[in-house]
């Protein structure tokens, strides 16, 4: 007899720490109708051999907000549940062996503090205090974790099964799903070994099997399985003479993690080399529940030999054990939580590389998902949407790889990792390739970010302190401020809006007005808790018919957006056409000279203003040309069929030769819309905070009948505005995140940062209390541990009156 029910709220598929951590945070949130289902037992996948480590650190804030959040549950969970779970709060130690690692650590340290947690940047002998078998050779000094350790992960999966029992929830092991269908009404038909039954909703929460259920969907996931090792040595007798554990002790510089197990020690290393992918050619088994890869020290003696001479405690015991299980990454080794892109009704949970310590957030960050419409934190970098279709097999292979053996790697504010590329290619890459551009992924789309010269070091590692690079984008910002630039923007996410409906359909979605025809205007989609959702270029083509274009990286997400609010009855169509059309960017004083050479269109002020559209031709190409600069120089934006990419930019480049037209790259480009102010989507715009906390205030229209997020954005606090400062005597930019003092109280942080070339001024854009957002306001940030002046400015720092812009 089967033991399903006929119908479930929610399914969520997989039993694993991350699984009955969402069951039981939807229980909690008073939901019925709960089932998991598990094709073994509970903990049978990477829960069952996971080491359990539990660290708040990470340089991803909204990992370490879901890291947080797990440490500060796990202290309550076996009490609110009534199960006993074995959770171990030793502290942690973190190694810096070079300046730059413990300015890494400043900086995390600073991200921790915004939110209360205790970390401390210590010295090697302040480090030997709380771990008194630590040889301090080479060090620089680390950081303190008291609030770190390590939890037993079948006991914490099975406190969180239990307290989902206890409201209500049914949990079924050996019950494998075989089959999934969406069905008309937006539910789900799940099939399973028992029988079949109905779903409003799915939870993928898989583990390394989730790539197997996303597939009977119709979606290949982006996961790749990766070997990873640990051992386990023999009592230490030193150690059972002690009273309490060890803290963990973490050689990010030499790539592992010690930690006290029993008795015992516990060594995990990262390899820089030599990684290895299991299962990238369909030769998953059915089932390996519970089972393990063989061994391969080989791979772990340098790492051995290192720990052995930082902790010479270990160089004198044997190895009892050695666990090699399979563990999921995705391409940036950040877990999929979110949407299915693309399909309604259904989520994910999976690709937790670290699932164990990120459990309790990943169940908080769905239930709000599920039950709320969308989380309390905006978690974008976790979003699965943020890859799209270039992140095929070969791809999130080569990246998985790269991002284990980097696993301990310092977040540079500016790297450009080489792994999986090139995924997408403008029909001009060969020529900028050939004029020295260095590039960088943008969406899967391959762009230029600098230019480099001979003698130029196209390869230096990447730092804290100002690259290469920094002269060449000088001369980039010169070009386009002098004379004229050119860049490449190929990739833009571009739909056509048509339909009866179109007009009336749109107004309703975004903030602000609708542009007249022939216009262009920015316009931003609000959250339905008022929160600034996305930002799009809406350009007003003819009577209903519109291009709405967004970033690259966006596809997908502005995507389901759409399409998940058209009216249903067909009077408003959407369709993708960003592979359709390349974009150059031409700006500068003297590129209406230059576009003249090429076009016969009108392009004086009267026929082609500031913000408006016009269809020209070039060459043999037609052209959507908009009139509109990111960088704050006279400019435009041509839209380009693709297949005339190269014949356009040839005739171009030959007429700019007489003028100085230059080709410039992102960085430059970054530099630029600084000195304007110009927000960046998902660094300086997020869902934390609403379009009038991101001065975005002439883009919003409350006197409008409706809008999403319109209620909310009427009644929600706006407690935070977003400010242009200006830093003074330093020559490292702030990471984002940097806190923003004010009388030693912690005031906000900044979002994004660089250097103004055409302004001679290092700026922080960022995020602070409304009360210090005043112009002309001193403020201090803390740039990697060094506190630095800063004035909060009244506008923009270059032509704040928009006079270029409109020449």
């Amino acid at each position: 007899m089967s033991r399903l029910p006929s119908h479930a709220r929610v399914v969520i598929i997989g039993g694993g720490a991350v699984g009955c951590s969402i069951v039981w945070h939807l229980a909690e949130r008073g939901w019925k109708d709960l089932l998991l289902l598990e094709k073994n037992e509970l903990t049978a996948g990477s829960t069952w051999h996971a080491a359990g480590n539990c660290p708040n650190f990470a340089g991803n804030w909204g990992v370490m907000r879901m890291q947080r959040y797990s440490t500060q549950l796990y202290r309550t969970l076996g009490a609110q549940v009534d199960y006993p779970m074995n959770y171990n709060i030793t502290g942690s130690v973190r190694l810096a062996q070079t300046a730059e690692r413990l300015a890494e650590f400043e900086h995390v340290a600073g991200l921790a503090r915004y939110y209360g947690i205790p970390f401390a940047v210590a010295s090697a002998d302040e480090l030997r205090q709380v771990y008194p078998y630590l040889e301090t050779h080479g060090l620089h000094g680390g950081l303190w974790d008291p609030d770190d350790g390590d939890i037993d992960p079948a006991q914490l999966t099975q406190a969180f099964a239990a307290g989902a029992r206890k409201l209500g929830a049914t949990i079924l092991r050996s019950c494998p799903v075989t089959g999934l269908t969406q069905l008309a009404n937006g539910g789900w038909r799940v099939e399973t070994a028992e029988g079949a039954l109905q779903a409003d909703m799915i939870v993928n929460a898989a583990g390394y099997y989730a790539p197997a259920i996303a597939a009977m969907m119709g979606r290949y996931l982006p996961s790749i399985v990766m070997e990873h090792q640990y051992i386990i040595t023999a009592e230490i007798p030193e150690l059972a003479a002690r009273a309490k554990k060890l803290p963990l002790l973490r050689d990010p510089d030499e790539s592992y993690y010690l930690r006290q197990e029993r008795h015992g020690l516990l060594l995990g290393p990262y390899e820089h080399r030599r990684a290895k992918t299991r299962w990238t050619h369909g030769d998953m088994p059915e089932d390996f529940s519970f089972q393990l890869f063989p061994d391969d020290l080989e791979r772990l003696e340098s790492y051995i030999e290192n720990a052995c001479a930082r902790v010479p405690l270990l160089a004198n015991v044997g190895i009892t054990k050695v666990i090699n299980g399979p563990i999921p990454y995705a391409p940036d080794g950040l877990p999929l939580l979110g949407p299915v892109p693309g399909i309604r009704n259904a989520f994910e949970a999976c690709a937790f590389t670290f699932g164990i310590v990120q459990a309790g957030g990943a169940g908080k960050i769905m239930a709000d998902m599920i039950v709320e419409g969308e989380p309390e934190w905006d978690m974008w970098g976790l979003d699965p949407r943020r890859y799209t279709d270039y992140a095929t097999r070969s791809y999130c292979q080569a990246k998985a790889v790269e991002t284990y053996e980097s696993e301990y790697a310092i977040g540079f504010p500016v790297e450009e990792k080489p792994a999986g590329r090139p995924a997408k290619t403008s029909p001009l890459y060969d020529r900028w390739t050939a004029a020295g551009a260095v590039f960088g992924s943008r969406g899967g789309w391959e762009r230029p970010v600098w230019f480099a010269q001979a003698g130029d070091d196209r390869d230096a590692p990447p730092s804290y302190q100002r690259g290469p690079w920094f002269a060449r984008v000088a001369e980039e910002c010169d070009a386009v401020q002098h004379a004229c630039g050119i860049l490449d923007l190929t990739g833009f996410t571009r739909f056509e809006l048509t339909g009866p409906g179109a007009a009336a359909w749109l107004d309703k979605m975004i903030t602000g007005r609708l542009p007249k025809q022939g216009k262009v205007a920015l316009a931003y989609f609000c959250s339905p808790k008022g929160g600034t959702l996305s930002e799009m270029t809406v350009t007003h083509l003819g009577d209903n018919h519109f291009w709405l274009i967004t970033a690259a990286v966006a596809l997908w997400h502005d995507r389901d957006w759409l399409q998940q609010h058209l009216p249903g009855d067909g009077t408003v169509k959407l369709r993708d056409i960003t592979n359709d059309y390349g974009t150059l960017v031409l700006a500068g004083p003297r590129s209406r000279k230059i576009l003249a050479k090429v076009t016969a269109a009108p392009l004086d002020n009267a026929a082609f203003p500031w913000l408006a559209m016009r269809e020209i031709e070039i060459g043999m190409a037609r052209i959507t040309a908009l009139r509109v600069s990111y960088v704050g120089e006279l400019g435009y934006e041509l839209h380009i069929p693709m297949q005339n990419m190269l014949p356009v930019h040839r005739l171009i480049a030959d007429a700019g030769a007489a003028f100085g037209l230059r080709p410039f790259g992102m960085y430059a480009m970054d530099s630029m819309r600084l000195e304007k102010s110009y927000l960046s989507w998902k660094g300086d715009i997020t869902t934390e905070f609403t379009p009038l906390e991101a001065g975005l205030d002439r883009f919003v229209v409350m006197a409008k009948p409706a809008f999403i997020g319109r209620d909310a954005l009427g009644t929600r606090a706006q407690e935070h505005r977003m400010v242009t400062m200006v830093i003074e005597g330093t020559t490292v930019e702030p990471p984002y995140g940097t806190l923003v003092e004010h009388g030693g109280q912690i005031i906000g942080f900044t979002t994004s940062a660089g250097f103004g070339h055409r302004t001679g001024k290092a700026i922080a854009l960022g995020y602070v209390k409304t009360a210090h957002a005043a112009p002309g306001g001193r403020v201090t940030l803390v740039i990697l541990g060094e506190r630095v002046e800063a004035v909060v400015q009244r506008e923009a720092l270059y032509d704040a009156g928009n006079a270029l812009l409109r020449a």
